[in-house]
């Protein structure tokens, strides 16, 4: 593979990971403002304490996809920095790790994502495994899961 094709290729992987987080973001703030409708139309009862009830578990629905939310939008600003005009030699954020049974993008918490139909791990750089993976290069192996695992290519 050419270097543009790496670049090219890199630059793929962060636009759906741009793509993915910003349709997670528009999730967490429609589910926040159902929360927030729902939390609002709960409506006075004679049976007392229902009431109340009914809106603290909508605020606290709320709260949560809050916190979604603000996560999401961390992940956001996280990728967004993520330098994909580069070809790394050993690991580190930004990088594509090509293992023989996995592939990884250094880049963003996404889990496993189909990308022209292969399977990619998207790993923040903060994750145990990529902590792991940090600063080695093609040829090197690592312990994963009582497994040794060889990397082929980064890049």
């Amino acid at each position: 593979m050419t270097s543009e094709a790496m670049i090219a290729f890199k630059a793929n992987l962060k636009q759906a990971g741009l793509q993915l987080i910003a349709e997670r973001i528009t999730m967490a703030k429609s589910a926040m403002d159902n929360a927030q409708e729902a939390a609002n139309s709960e409506g006075k009862s004679s049976a007392g304490d229902k009431y109340e009830t009914g809106r603290a578990m909508g605020h606290l629905e709320k709260d949560m996809y809050a916190r979604q939310l603000a996560e999401n939008m961390k992940e956001l600003s996280r990728l967004q920095e993520v330098k994909t005009d580069v070809i790394y030699t050993t690991i580190q954020t930004g990088a594509f790790v090509r293992c023989e049974e996995q592939s990884f993008f250094i880049a963003a918490g996404l889990g496993k994502q189909l990308i022209d139909d292969r399977s990619i791990f998207f790993l923040s750089p903060y994750t145990p495994l990529a902590k792991l993976l940090l600063h080695k290069k093609a040829g090197d192996s690592f312990l994963f899961n009582k497994m040794s695992i060889v990397i082929l290519e980064v890049y």
